[in-house]
């Protein structure tokens, strides 16, 4: 049979980026309190195309996956961007696993059970001139409560839930409940799925005591992650989805070295 793929192109233009987008798999975590953790991810994959090369094929992305099956991880994400690179005759290889992440949380008071889900992504690329770049992301849902309304308010102050994105390149493997942790702590407070009549005062109280516009949580996020050696790049964004207003409040910080 005829492989159009193959055919040569003589339009002379490379393509930076060709490959699947939105695969659904299922990946395997590693997972601070059992060890790990199974969820499904959607994945994208992409190597570049040389100019003379009318098509790369599509069908050996998914071929290249299944091969690891549920090994998907932070540690295979190296020996994946190889194979694509080899496999498909490219340079350069490129992979983004986006996917929620569980943990069980207790109520502040009450000590009720309940599981958070927190958005994660993995971003890998290598190009053969230096190490395989890799990005954790993770997006931290939080509220906070505004110290300006505190303090200009006789009857308390508007709150509101916001999210927080960290993205962070390490020297050696980071744990995303460190990350989750890390957020949470520089919030007005954290986010609970369960809570009770004496949580819900606690943590009303809580965040009322604490308050934080966004440029407070980026900096105390940012902050920290300073103080951790083991990071070498990150950025952060706060984004508050205001209560009493149409529109949300935002701030970012980038620290470090990208690669």
């Amino acid at each position: 049979m005829i492989d159009i793929q193959n055919q040569p192109d003589y339009r002379n233009i490379p393509i930076d980026k060709v490959g699947i987008k939105d695969l659904k798999y299922p990946i395997k975590v590693l997972d601070k309190d059992t060890g790990v953790q199974s969820t499904v991810a959607q994945i994208n994959m992409y190597v570049d195309l040389p100019h003379q090369s009318k098509g790369t094929h599509m069908s050996r992305f998914v071929e290249i996956l299944h091969l690891f099956r549920t090994k998907v991880s932070l540690e295979s994400l190296t020996y994946i961007l190889e194979d694509m690179k080899e496999i498909l005759g490219a340079q350069s290889s490129h992979i983004e696993i986006t996917f929620p992440y569980f943990i069980e949380k207790r109520s502040p008071e009450t000590g009720s059970k309940g599981l958070m889900d927190y958005t994660c992504s993995i971003f890998g690329s290598s190009n053969g001139k230096i190490n395989t770049d890799i990005v954790l992301k993770v997006a931290v849902p939080v509220t906070s409560v505004c110290p300006c309304s505190k303090e200009i308010s006789d009857y308390g102050a508007h709150n509101q839930r916001g999210e927080v994105l960290v993205s962070t390149r390490f020297k050696k493997f980071i744990w995303i409940e460190d990350i989750v942790d890390l957020v949470e702590a520089s919030a007005s407070c954290d986010i609970f799925s369960v809570l009770k009549r004496k949580d819900e005062k606690f943590v009303t109280e809580k965040a009322y005591d604490n308050p934080k516009f966004v440029e407070d949580i980026v900096r105390d996020v940012a902050k920290a992650l300073m103080a951790d050696n083991n990071i070498t790049w990150f950025s952060v964004s706060a984004e508050n989805f205001e209560s009493i207003h149409n529109h949300s409040a935002y701030a970012y910080i980038e620290k470090g070295s990208a690669s």
